[in-house]
């Protein structure tokens, strides 16, 4: 196959590779943060909720949506869920292709020019009478993302060695945490200083929106040079049959590698719980802590800094002590996280928790894609099709997750929607006991 001719030549361990390699996660990182965590979420509750004119007072969070009314903070839940279950179904089959035609870095770029494009279009959504606009650009760019991701991810058991994939995991990693960073802190001082610059504070914000487009299509067309260039396979019929035949040929090996099998299902429930409080944790402190959009996005900056650090520390550990065991310590910070949540009520101790929450997410993160490189045939060049399975998973579990927080939040409130979360987590470790992977003295 022409992915053979590719990924062979690749050196291991090559520095210029890495680095931009780890640029991906710098460009794309801009939109995790800035739209999915930080700024967006705040934005959407902000223009869709009904004041009344007079004095100013909050009348209803209810939105209209495809003849529902609803919650925005719901709607906004069951978009992240519509999104990842529409880019879920078609990965399998898209990196099946690429795999089978070499066109990996094709479909890497396609998705990153539908993200950043999607970005750009948020700064036309200005409230109810455009929500449409609103919710499928956040859609579409949420698509964008986690269809790049997977072929992104696919490229690191072809660059590193195996005692190297943690520490080039996190290295990628915490590049995105850097350069999320850098990207926020001049949107927040954009908008925290709109009057001085003559803007008024939408506008400022939507501008936000369009910085975090550019930015992910300017930077990452750094990795897109460094990384090996796609040698397609010409394919003149037949592409999406040979997509799916490739894509059932790497089903079939993962049957015969339990491990593997076991992780990614304990990998299933353990990050649908991780996932969801990453994406509706703002919202969460909005509705249940009343905290302003100010403080979110500190609160979302402060996560993103101590996670830089928690991605090294947990890589470390794991030289230390192995990945099962990281991964379980992690898993078991989670569990108290979600019950911290659930007794959580003030702005202090929402801080303290956001930190730890900072902690452990860039870990759990980083040694999850590690650890399932280092579970796949060491010589195969189908890493778009085995991680295209290990991403639609997450995709999966994310909807399962923020379908039923939304819904959960919908009926009882959004505090018992954290606390479900807990049964994601001991289903996980349940699993994860039964994996075994490799001591560091046996890598």
């Amino acid at each position: 196959m022409s992915e053979t001719k590719s990924t062979s030549t690749i050196p291991l361990d090559d520095k210029k590779i890495i680095n931009g390699w780890a640029m991906f996660d710098w460009a794309n990182s801009a939109y995790a943060l800035v739209i999915t965590a930080a700024i967006f979420p705040a934005y959407f509750n902000g223009v869709t909720n009904s004041y009344d004119p007079e004095t100013g007072d909050l009348i209803s969070k209810n939105v209209t949506f495809l003849g529902m009314t609803l919650k925005n903070s719901t709607l906004f839940s069951y978009a992240i869920s519509f999104g990842y279950l529409l880019i879920a179904s078609a990965l399998p089959l898209l990196t099946g292709i690429a795999d089978y035609a070499g066109r990996k870095m094709y479909f890497m770029k396609r998705f990153t020019i539908l993200g950043s494009l999607a970005c750009l279009s948020l700064f036309f959504f200005t409230g109810p009478e455009n929500l449409w606009l609103g919710v499928s650009g956040f859609i579409l760019a949420l698509i964008g993302f986690a269809g790049g991701q997977v072929f992104y991810n696919s490229y690191l058991p072809v660059i590193a060695s195996e005692k190297n994939l943690d520490h080039v995991s996190a290295k990628g990693f915490s590049r995105g945490y850097i350069g999320s960073v850098i990207l926020l802190v001049f949107n927040l001082a954009m908008i925290t200083f709109h009057a001085e610059l003559g803007l008024d504070k939408q506008m400022a914000t939507r501008i936000a929106f369009l910085s975090v487009g550019f930015w992910w299509i300017g930077f990452a067309q750094i990795s897109f040079n460094a990384l090996p260039k796609d040698i397609p396979t010409p394919v003149t019929k037949g592409v999406m049959r040979k997509g799916y035949q490739e894509l059932q040929k790497v089903f079939g090996i993962l049957k015969t590698l339990p491990n593997t099998k076991r992780f990614l299902i304990a990998y299933f429930f353990y990050i649908s719980g991780v996932m969801t409080v990453m994406m509706l944790a703002t919202i969460f402190a909005e509705d249940e802590l009343k905290m302003d959009t100010s403080k979110l996005i500190i609160t979302v900056l402060v996560i993103q800094l101590v996670a830089i650090a928690g991605a090294h520390l947990f890589a470390k550990l794991s030289t230390l002590k192995g990945n099962k065991f990281s991964l379980l310590v992690m898993l078991f910070i989670w569990i108290g996280i979600c019950l911290a949540a659930y007794l959580t009520t003030d702005e202090n101790q929402f801080f303290v928790l956001a930190g730890v929450v900072g902690l452990v997410m860039g870990g759990i993160q980083s040694l999850s894609r590690s650890t399932y490189s280092k579970l796949l045939p060491r010589n195969t060049t189908d890493t778009a099709s085995f991680f295209s399975f290990f991403d639609v998973l997450e995709k999966t579990g994310i909807v399962f997750g923020t379908f039923l927080f939304g819904f959960i939040g919908e009926s009882f409130g959004l505090r018992y929607s954290v606390l479900f979360l807990i049964i994601y987590f001991v289903i996980g470790i349940g699993i994860l006991l039964t994996v075994e992977v490799k001591t560091p003295e046996e890598v």
